[in-house]
């Protein structure tokens, strides 16, 4: 009987660690997407990923606000919360946390790159550097 239930338990732990983490608010977008809605007039995009990681190569327009850094609560509210805010990461964990934060914080059109960086450069999509 134990080993059941400790078979249904990791069955259960592994199905939901494989479900995306998404904050009600928070619109995660596919690289077509996420393209697309940064065409939009009045984006503010945000990497929030180190600043050497910034430096090696990062979306066109994007502002770096890293989410590691004490001041990152700081610098994020300086955006206009009214306006739409398109976060991305290296792979879709960093911006999910500031997905979170940003939400907390009453932001009100938040959008976060799925896959992050990674996926975008799968894509052949521009960077600059």
């Amino acid at each position: 009987m134990k080993i059941k239930v400790l078979s249904l338990v990791l069955l259960l732990i592994g199905v939901t660690s494989c479900l995306k983490n998404q904050v009600e608010g928070v619109q995660v977008l596919d690289v077509s997407k996420y393209e697309k809605k940064m065409t939009q007039p009045d984006v503010q995009i945000v990497d929030v990923r180190t600043p050497e990681e910034f430096a090696e190569g990062h979306l066109e327009n994007a502002i770096n606000i890293d989410i590691t850094a004490d001041d990152f609560d700081t610098k994020i509210t300086a955006l206009d919360k009214e306006k739409p805010v398109m976060v991305y990461c290296k792979a879709g964990g960093r911006s999910a946390k500031a997905s979170s934060r940003l939400n907390e914080l009453g932001f009100k059109n938040i959008s976060d790159l799925e896959g992050g960086i990674i996926n975008w450069n799968s894509e052949n999509k521009p960077i600059v550097k």
